[in-house]
């Protein structure tokens, strides 16, 4: 009788199909990876499990070689792909191509063999083709070997070769030729988008790009390789003192031992989510390294995730000092798919207890025996992926820690909505942190109202430079954030009136002064500037609005002379290094001033910051979007928390033009328990989430295609009729806020319901009548954190 497995492929169409396992293979586990044969290529698999039965009339495939000798992660783990891929209503090998690092599911491998059989001439090397089409005993002997570890894979050279990283070496302006048209948009490409693996760029520009990439690395303005990023947790840069401060040589304050000792009950008593609502600088980062060492010395493993890349570094080179003896890895998005190869890997094979420090894709680490997972700053949306494949962090944190009856941390200063309301209904317990530890107070609020400044480039009020240029000169640092990029974000033409705008996203491009470029920042579209414009050929443009870039030029024109301004944002740091350099810089006090964007809101500490102003408080606050009041909040009382960390007492300037917004009230008392039931009341009122199961479904189509409009009014007929069914309420279709992006039209509709399994029921519906998939491109995001 035939030995037959469901095989899930990690690659289109993700799905999953039955194999034969031929007799002379090894025991298999669900978890394992093989190469299997399908259609005329041969793909990577992973074994989900047994199959039953052979389906009638289909001729089944034998399979044709395993990738390791034991499975890379456990049924657990595939417990969780298909628990979220049923969430998301995707495919299992949708999951598992997200989780796996690129060299872990592709089948161009080859097998080298360490070492002949005397009684049978075998080849020294082998690929997948070349095992398929052996005899049967040839097979068999080579099994033995590689049984016996004497047969290794490896990918092959031209694939590994495609797999390095395209970095910038320096920033613009770059020394090519102004007709190099390639190298420019290269660079420019790698400048909107950060490193890129050589296989990236040839998808995204074309087959021309290895040739440009050698050209501009001979002359040393890119670089291929690992990325700097790799190594930088690693390097103590020193900036802002010692990495682990005050978090490795500590006494508990009664507040946080009363929450040690209700986190450690949550954990004994099976585990389950625990908030730790704490404000800002009150040793939330204490409490999480306590219970790691309680974990670790239970013999379980550990997971600490930060929302961004630059947090994860500080927090691992915290930990390598915290857990000098302790089996530490470091993961995230911008390590080169090599590297995260490596830690995959050796985090599968690892016996005993690990501790991972990393961003949200850690979570898709195979990590066996999970004690304790811990998402610092809970409320960030970068734990919500909204390309690829829309999923929350937080969702996959969740049901890792029931599979492993794990204690999930949730800390933050001010948690997300439904997750304090579910401590509110006592769902989740919470523990409460109202003080900063040592002498530092939380920093006095002010508002400074702006109303009557209009015009003239006029970006700061009289009364915020005389408070920065006072902080400057006694010797403090300043921190101002503006949370919008760039130097205007609206070129004016003064010939005709028009605004330059992106072709394909219609939106306003945003004029980058230090790049002499204007940028469209959806689809990374770009014009050297000085240009013409496009209505009626003229050339006089007046940049309209204040971005960080034209921030900072008057910031240097205002203060005394001899101060030094530092911008973080992305513009200023598309090299990772570059981004810890700021930070060093500033925390070594080289500089008096910081200016950036939300990068600077979360995480940091540095003593020496006494004023942070808020350029532009108003920013945010009425998009369309029921979440702009909870994200303005979040933020502004993030960013105050830069200050007065050390000794000296700080303050916070929030400039706005609307300074009877109720939400200043808030703001201004750092009184999150008010701010939430005046929120929650209103959701109540509108059955926004908690009070619904709330989902965004995406339609988009090319501009073009002639049917689109069509194929929307269908979708909305099957919407409307079916959801009157199954109790949902449907909101929509309509233009999505950002009606078109990337040159296709987009519409959104939403869905309020009460039950998870209704929503999925009611996009399937719809999903099963799209006339041309092709063209026509649909996406459900459950929970979404924007409606743009």
């Amino acid at each position: 009788m035939a030995d037959l497995w469901q095989v899930t492929l990690v690659s289109p169409p993700y799905e999953a199909w039955t194999y034969e396992r031929p007799s002379f293979f090894p025991e298999l586990s669900a978890g394992q990876r093989v190469i299997i044969p399908f259609g005329k290529s041969h793909r990577v698999g992973i074994v989900v499990g047994p199959a039953d039965a052979a389906p009638k009339g289909v001729a089944i495939k034998s399979m044709i070689w395993p990738l390791e000798r034991t499975p890379l992660f456990n049924e657990e783990y595939v417990d969780m792909a298909v628990n979220l891929a049923a969430r998301q209503m995707v495919n299992v090998g949708r999951i598992l191509e997200i989780a796996l690092p690129r060299g872990l599911r592709t089948a161009a491998v080859t097998f080298r063999v360490d070492k002949h059989m005397a009684e049978r001439t075998l080849p020294g090397s082998v690929r997948p083709a070349e095992i398929g089409r052996m005899p049967e005993a040839d097979k068999k002997a080579l099994m033995e070997l590689w049984c016996a570890g004497r047969m290794r894979v490896r990918v092959n050279a031209k694939r590994e070769a495609e797999e390095r990283f395209v970095s910038l070496e320096s920033d613009p302006p770059w020394a090519v030729r102004p007709n190099a048209k390639r190298q420019i948009r290269l660079l420019e490409y790698l400048l909107e988008h950060g490193p890129q693996s050589l296989y990236a760029l040839r998808y995204a520009l074309g087959d021309w790009t290895a040739a440009t990439v050698a050209k501009l690395e001979s002359v040393s303005i890119v670089r291929t390789g690992e990325l700097t990023a790799d190594t930088l947790a690693e390097v103590d840069e020193g900036g802002a003192g010692d990495p682990c401060g005050d978090v490795c040589e500590y006494t508990l304050t009664d507040e946080q031992q009363i929450a040690m000792d209700s986190m450690t009950a949550t954990m004994q008593n099976g585990g389950g989510p625990h908030l730790v609502h704490g404000v800002t600088g009150s040793g939330k980062t204490v409490l999480y390294l306590e219970m790691a060492r309680q974990s670790l010395a239970n013999g379980r493993s550990v997971m600490l995730l930060a929302p961004e890349v630059a947090l994860a570094c500080h927090l691992y080179r915290t930990v390598k000092k915290r857990f000098p003896d302790a089996q530490v890895f470091f993961y995230h998005g911008y390590q080169s798919p090599k590297k995260r190869e490596r830690t995959f890997k050796s985090v599968s094979r690892e016996q005993g207890p690990v501790l991972v420090v990393g961003t949200r894709s850690s979570l898709f680490l195979p990590i066996s025996n999970l004690g304790l997972i811990v998402l610092d700053e809970e409320h960030d949306e970068s734990y919500k992926q909204e390309e690829r494949l829309a999923y929350h962090a937080k969702e996959v944190a969740w049901f890792r820690a029931g599979l492993s009856k794990a204690l999930l941390l949730l800390g933050s200063a001010t948690p997300d909505v439904k997750t304090f309301h579910a401590a509110r209904q006592g769902v989740i317990p919470v523990s409460t942190l109202k003080e900063r530890v040592g002498n530092s107070v939380l920093p006095g609020v002010e508002l400074v109202d702006i109303t009557d400044m209009k015009g003239g480039g006029k970006l700061l009020a009289p009364e915020t430079v005389d408070a920065i240029r006072e902080t400057v000169e006694a010797g403090n640092q300043v921190i101002v954030m503006l949370n919008r990029r760039g130097y205007a974000p609206l070129m004016y033409c003064v010939d005709c009136a028009e605004t330059v705008r992106c072709p394909e996203c219609e939106v306003g491009m945003t004029y980058h002064k230090n790049r002499q470029r204007v940028v469209c920042h959806y689809c990374g579209l770009t014009y050297s500037y000085p240009l013409t414009c496009k209505k009626c050929g003229g050339t006089s443009f007046i940049p309209m609005g204040e971005g960080t870039e034209r921030l900072e030029e008057v910031l240097q024109e205002k203060l005394p002379e001899g101060t030094t301004v530092l911008r973080l944002d992305r513009d200023a740091t598309r090299r990772q290094e570059r981004l810890e350099e700021i930070l060093g810089a500033f925390g070594r006090r080289e500089a008096q001033v910081l200016v950036g964007t939300q990068m600077i809101s979360k995480g940091h500490h540095f003593p020496g910051v006494t004023l942070v102003v808020v350029a532009d408080g108003d920013l945010g606050l009425n998009l369309p979007d029921y979440r702009s009041s909870e994200r303005t909040f979040q933020l502004l009382v993030q960013v105050a928390g830069r200050a007065g960390r050390g000794e000296n007492p700080g303050r916070v300037l929030i400039q706005t033009r609307n300074p009877g917004h109720p939400l200043w009230t808030e703001v201004v008392t750092g009184d999150y328990a008010g701010f939430f039931d005046r929120e929650i009341a209103r959701r109540s009122m509108f059955k926004y989430p908690p009070f619904s199961r709330m989902a965004l479904v995406r339609i988009n189509f090319p501009a073009d295609y002639s049917d689109g409009a069509a194929a929307v009014t269908l979708f909305g007929d099957i919407l409307r009729e079916q959801s009157r069914k199954l109790g949902i309420d449907v909101l929509g279709p309509a233009p999505a806020p950002l009606s078109m992006l990337r040159g296709r039209k987009r519409f959104n509709c939403l869905l309020k319901s009460d039950d998870w399994a209704k929503v999925r029921t009611l996009y399937g519906q719809m999903t099963s009548a799209n006339p041309n998939v092709r063209f026509v491109r649909t996406s459900l995001d459950l929970d979404p954190l924007t409606t743009l």
